[in-house]
């Protein structure tokens, strides 16, 4: 009876859960494909990846204010605005792509209209996850989340190129378009969400709600010590995606297969940590669990890439790196939930995502010039019988190798640095002690 009970009140997080998800595995599919079409049309790297940074310059300029209209707006009706404005641009690639007229900076401009929508809509959705939710579901439903995250991650390419390559472009946006319909249609008529406390009471100017989830996190040194955390991480993290495909497409036993081998075995190992996450029990301490997680994470994938030498040892690195990741955001997802009150969420977690993810960029940008300019003409130079050569090996891709064994440690030094910083919190259900 109480299984049954739980279940009728999650009903509503699960109706918005599932079409949301399916709508964004649609979303990351025409995405994906628009960069395959646009590298067939031109062949240039700079331009596909101008692709990546249309989507993400919005999010980080923007999010500080994003969560205030989050505030200050409807959390139904914002999501369901952004929704339609994103599915409008993507009916305008469709027309430009039959009518012969689309050109790079139409997709452009498609990517940042998207990355706009979705920097005002996440904080909104986020707002309304925890108003659907019971605070007792927390964990249950953040391993949700990673769970269709993974398999987003996992199906996205793999459902994109078979569309592409059987049946075009079109095809490809007419699913995401079915699939935002789906969504659009569920949340319109079938998902009522309740106002958050004091969501009237929100400040009347802009620039002082801003403020105020700054000014949130000030007087709360946890979340805001966390998010720091989080941005020096994701500070290691980006520089490492950006050195894995120099390293494992250059490597002697590497190549594009062994490329696609590792991020798939990294997906398998986040769907898996998504499914046990759900099934677990609150912990003891969630900030000791979010600080164990990503040591394990830094100090077994890098290490694993850096001295490896076949895809298996590559691969297995891969799954221990990500197998800990959705514990993580679990843990973290109970944390600011249960911290943050409901009716200043949008502008704190706005907030997190200027502070936590503007260190993304710097880090792609940091990982390509170490890799090209540092670390493989240092490798160049090493004579075959040094102990770099031993350690790392030779020829192309030494380099990002060695610069895997640098972000291993840094990544281990951060983690044990702010665990020192943190420990005195002691994580309780009923908040930091």
């Amino acid at each position: 009876m109480k299984k049954y009970k739980d279940l009728k009140s999650l009903r509503p997080y699960l109706l918005l859960w599932s079409t949301q998800s399916l709508s964004s595995l649609g979303s990351a599919m025409t995405g994906y494909a628009l960069i395959l079409w646009l590298y067939r049309q031109n062949g240039s790297a700079l331009e596909t990846a101008l692709l990546s940074v249309c989507s993400y310059a919005p999010y980080v300029l923007m999010s500080i204010f994003a969560g205030a209209l989050s505030d200050r707006w409807n959390k139904k009706r914002t999501m369901l605005v952004c929704d339609l404005l994103a599915a409008v641009s993507t009916v305008a690639v469709l027309a430009l792509l039959k009518g012969g007229l689309l050109v790079p900076w139409h997709i452009y401009l498609l990517n940042a209209v998207n990355g706009l929508m979705n920097t005002v809509q996440q904080p909104a959705g986020e707002v309304a996850a925890t108003l659907l939710v019971p605070k007792e579901h927390y964990q249950r439903t953040s391993g949700l989340r990673s769970l269709s995250s993974s398999l987003n991650t996992i199906l996205h390419p793999v459902i994109a190129s078979a569309l592409f390559a059987f049946f075009g472009m079109e095809t490809v946006i007419a699913v995401d378009l079915i699939t935002f319909l789906i969504a659009f249609v569920t949340l319109l008529c079938f998902i009522s969400i309740p106002e958050a406390p004091g969501e009237n009471d929100v400040p009347e100017g802009l620039l002082s709600s801003a403020k105020a989830g700054l000014a949130w996190l000030r007087v709360n040194p946890l979340i805001l010590k966390l998010i720091l955390f989080l941005a020096f991480i994701n500070l290691v993290a980006s520089a490492y995606s950006a050195a894995l495909p120099a390293m494992l497409i250059s490597r002697e036993n590497g190549g594009e297969t062994v490329l696609g081998l590792v991020n798939t075995a990294a997906g398998a190992a986040s769907l898996l940590g998504g499914i046990i996450v759900t099934f677990l029990p609150a912990p003891k301490d969630r900030v000791r669990a979010v600080c164990l997680s990503l040591t394990v994470s830094m100090g077994t994938e890098n290490f694993m890439l850096a001295f490896g030498r076949t895809p298996a040892v590559w691969c297995m690195g891969a799954v221990l790196g990500w197998l800990l990741i959705p514990l993580m955001n679990a843990n973290m997802d109970v944390i600011f939930r249960s911290t943050i009150p409901a009716a200043m969420q949008g502008r704190v977690f706005s907030c997190r995502n200027t502070l936590q993810f503007f260190t993304i960029p710097l880090g792609y940008l940091l990982g390509g010039l170490l890799v090209d300019r540092a670390f493989e003409p240092l490798m160049a130079s090493a004579s075959p019988d040094s102990a770099l050569a031993l350690l790392f090996g030779q020829g192309k891709g030494s380099g990002a190798a060695a610069l895997f064994a640098v972000l291993g440690a840094a990544g281990v030094i951060v983690c044990l640095v702010f665990y020192c910083l943190l420990k005195k919190y002691h994580w309780k259900e009923d908040g930091p002690m």
